[in-house]
């Protein structure tokens, strides 16, 4: 049987020569190498010192870095199973950032295969790692690496590149205001494993005139039908509809409903709400307590305390706005300071709860934030939908609306699935190059390691019943 291969890393280039092996031996079910491309003095070879932290004993800025990929690789190596030596070539450089935001790091297959030996579908691209563990062989060349990562050397530790933000290398999960290295490890090299398509998701074109083993699981809910049986333009339709894109392979469909848990939801009724009475869907505030069951219900009230009329709710409230939020639920609107600032102001001023009016058009968000202060339950809404609330507020007195708020959860629909309960993929209305497709919806609850953003609830695992990561990759054959 003829094998060929292409090669899908090549606009990351080999940074450095310096082979420095890692291999991960022992008990473990795969085993996984590091090899270091970084030269000397940098990355990991950097020499600052370094105090131990979370568990992690290095003396050297460089060697923390090391341990928490091995750490990170250990993780994996006893989750997978294959007789083949899975090489992760990986370097720290310097990768884009602002002050405000940044590049964590990226990883993605160097090779791909398809009609290899034992290969379970034909003409069909798979990762390397994949390949070599469904053929039981090495099918790459022996120097080169099966995933190809690298992240940013720059972060938290220049005021160019979010400052006082940088990589946490503990390896106890427990990173505070910090991003875990070894959460981000995680998720990058399960894109290197095969948690990706290598279809190209903004034209929809395949590498060669070849799917994806991924492709053949990718399903348009509202059609069922197939990536693989699309054209390229129906393709590329898919990946920007909000909602329309599922999983569909067995091992996730079956470890959903022990893994997700309802969707949250925001309910509004009262005599004022005319046409703005129903069911909103959210976004769920990574801070404050979840919603459940029991619903939070009251009167929403808008928080005005700009002259275009907008509330941000960045500044304790005034004397007028506390007296309509007390005992209600505060509509205010993003922008301008952080979520959970605005959920603090509110709560301080006696709202049972906060829902918070996008200020940009978009699908449906969460909010970012870290305070185990807040109390109260948060959710976000599109700019349309906070619009339409808007105008069933205009008629209400200072102190009553006569428009009802409650927030809860919908037990017929798990958060980020679609009617079918299969998990949905991450497709936003505005093409995400990097993003979209290759990821599991935002919606999702518990967030999910391979959702696009990193979030402070993850924890290490990356199965269930905390992860639905390695069930995907069962599917595609790990």
């Amino acid at each position: 049987m003829k094998a060929d291969k292409s090669r899908a890393g090549l606009f990351w280039a080999l940074l450095a020569l310096l082979f420095n092996l890692f291999a991960l031996a022992g008990a473990q079910a795969a085993t996984i190498t590091i090899v270091n491309l970084n030269a000397p003095g940098v990355g990991f070879n950097d020499p600052a010192p370094a105090a131990p932290v979370g568990g992690n004993m290095g003396t050297t800025l460089g060697q923390q870095r090391l341990i928490a990929f091995q750490r990170a690789a250990e993780i994996w190596g006893a989750t997978l199973s294959s007789t083949v030596p899975i090489r992760v070539g990986a370097a720290f450089i310097p990768l884009s950032c602002t002050a405000n935001s940044a590049v964590l790091g990226s990883a993605g297959a160097w090779e791909i295969w398809s009609d290899f030996p034992n290969a379970p579908r034909a003409n069909t691209w798979y990762p390397s790692a994949l390949a070599g563990k469904l053929a039981g062989v090495e099918l790459s060349t022996p120097d080169e690496p099966h995933i190809l990562a690298r992240f940013n050397a720059r972060l938290g530790l220049f005021p160019d590149c979010l400052p006082g933000s940088g990589f946490y290398l503990g390896l106890d999960n427990n990173p505070g205001g910090q991003i875990d290295l070894v959460t981000v490890l995680l998720h990058e090299m399960a894109h290197g494993l095969g948690f990706q398509t290598f279809t190209d998701h903004a034209t929809g074109a395949q590498i060669m005139g070849i799917p994806s083993v991924w492709d053949h699981y990718l399903v348009d809910n509202r059609n069922e039908r197939l990536w693989v049986q699309m054209s390229d333009a129906e393709r590329a339709a898919s990946a920007v509809t909000w909602r329309g894109l599922s999983w569909n392979g067995p091992n996730v469909s079956a470890a959903v409903p022990g893994v997700l848990v309802p969707r949250s939801i925001l309910g509004v009724a009262g005599r004022a709400a005319g046409e703005a009475a129903g069911t909103y869907d959210v976004g769920d505030a990574a801070f404050g307590p979840p919603l459940g069951p029991t619903v939070v219900r009251g009167q929403l009230m808008p928080v005005v305390d700009q002259a275009d009329g907008t509330g941000l709710a960045c500044a304790p409230l005034d004397a007028d706005n506390a007296l309509a939020v007390r005992g209600n639920v505060a509509l205010v609107d993003r922008g301008a300071c952080g979520f959970v600032d605005k959920a603090r102001h509110v709560q301080d001023a006696g709202a049972i709860g906060m829902v918070v009016a996008d200020n940009a058009p978009g699908d449906v968000a969460g909010m970012s934030g870290d305070d185990p202060s807040i109390r109260i339950p948060s959710v976000r809404i599109t700019q349309a939908d906070g619009v339409r609330l808007k105008a069933a507020l205009q008629g209400r007195s200072r102190t009553r609306s006569g428009v009802i708020a409650g927030l809860g959860v919908d037990p017929t629909r798990l958060a980020g699935t679609d009617a079918d309960d299969r998990i949905l993929m991450y497709t936003p209305s505005a093409n995400a190059p990097g993003s979209s497709v290759s990821h599991y919806t935002t919606e999702a609850r518990p967030n999910q390691l391979m959702e696009p953003s990193i979030n402070a609830d993850l924890t290490h695992a990356v199965a269930p019943p905390r992860d639905l990561t390695y069930p995907l990759l069962r599917d595609i054959g790990w």
